[in-house]
């Protein structure tokens, strides 16, 4: 059983006279202890609304509406009172938001801001939590720990603001941590520790991590399963190496292709996607992507395409999907998810063992394929 189960997740704002944002729509992903999962896309794409959603974190306001099931270890934190999601957060999930400064409260010491966490869930008082707590601060990487206790945040760098972040985190050893764009703002050295710093801690811990970014590079170099997300939906799910050897969706393919590469020809030019992000407002019918897509069949416009599934647990939401070299369209054996109405097996894929990479991607990140 998975440790996190997301099924079917919506979010939607109505404003008055307005029609319907849906910035969430129908997300489902999982996540096993231990496991990296990442949650990429472009910005507006509803990586972030999934996640404050999934840690009740979303303002109350007039017209929201939260669908779906996000299910922890057996328990729907969608259905949980205010008082029993406070105790589950901070204790067994945790996140690192996208920004610290804004994070942190700024009238209040870093050493007071991590000691309330180790005093409302694991019960430490005075100078017990004072060590702990700057036990926490030398286990992120921050110097002279004891001293940085009584500075303010506005005292610290960024990667210090984010790495005290990241140690109020994990201080109650929680079981699922979700890091929302945790490298935003940070110089690529910085970035570098703070990407190194999650990979250390996760398998230390054996805590699992959703990592919910923008950049591929982040997710090519630190997850296990990757989830693309646009306009709201996934569109492709798949392991790490099978996605960036041969990605199936356009979308993907296009957001591989527009990435430079440091071993690209002298005046070699990017592929950019065309067009832009589609508004929500006017929410579109048939696949969002459609308008950009250079795959574009009739299909597209009609009704949301399906997830497709494969038999090595990799998916797409595309009717007319990237070739996979050396298979034949008659081979390419697809089947829609089963829903709990029609349950049954998903018939297996043609798919070679090892698919050379996609022409212009570039080779697929290097690691030891898991099973």
């Amino acid at each position: 059983m998975a440790l996190l189960e997301v099924d079917d997740l919506s979010v939607t704002f109505t404003r008055r006279g307005q029609r319907p944002v849906r910035a969430v729509d129908g997300v489902s992903f999982s996540v096993d202890a231990g496991e990296v999962v990442g949650l990429v896309g472009e910005s507006g794409c509803g990586k972030s609304v999934t996640s404050l959603a999934i840690m009740g974190l979303l303002p109350r306001q007039p017209g929201l509406r939260i669908g779906g099931k996000a299910v922890f270890d057996g328990t729907d934190l969608l259905q949980l009172d205010d008082r029993s999601r406070r105790d589950i957060r901070g204790r067994d999930v945790a996140m690192v938001f996208q920004d610290p400064l804004s994070s942190l409260n700024p009238v209040i010491p870093i050493g007071l801001q991590v000691t309330e966490v180790l005093t409302r869930h694991r019960g430490m008082k005075g100078a017990e939590a004072g060590r702990e707590a700057a036990r926490l601060l030398d286990r992120v990487g921050i110097p002279d720990p004891k001293r940085r206790l009584k500075e303010y945040p506005h005292q610290l760098s960024g990667g210090m603001r984010q790495r005290a972040l990241i140690a109020m985190a994990v201080a109650c050893k929680p079981r699922l941590l979700i890091a929302d764009e945790p490298t935003t703002a940070l110089d690529v050295t910085i970035q570098a520790q703070i990407l190194e710093l999650l990979k250390e801690l996760v398998r230390d811990s054996g805590t699992a991590l959703v990592m919910i970014t923008h950049d591929l590079g982040v997710v090519a170099g630190l997850c296990d399963t990757i989830n693309v997300l646009y306009a709201g939906r996934v569109v492709e799910t798949a392991r790490r190496r099978p996605l960036f050897r041969q990605p199936r969706h356009p979308y993907t393919v296009g957001l591989l292709g527009s990435v430079p590469r440091l071993d690209a020809g002298r005046g070699e030019r990017l592929n950019p996607i065309p067009g832009s992000v589609r508004d929500v407002l006017p929410w579109p019918d048939g696949c969002a992507f459609a308008p950009r897509c250079s795959r574009r069949v009739d299909e597209c416009v009609g009704e949301p395409p399906e997830m497709v599934l494969t038999h090595d647990g990799r998916g797409y939401r595309c009717v007319n999907p990237a070739p996979l070299p050396g298979v034949t369209p008659a081979a390419d054996v697809r089947a829609t998810a089963p829903t709990a109405a029609e349950p049954g097996p998903v018939p297996a894929q043609a798919v070679p063992d090892d698919p050379p990479p996609a022409p212009g991607l570039g080779p697929a990140p290097h690691e030891e394929e898991q099973p």
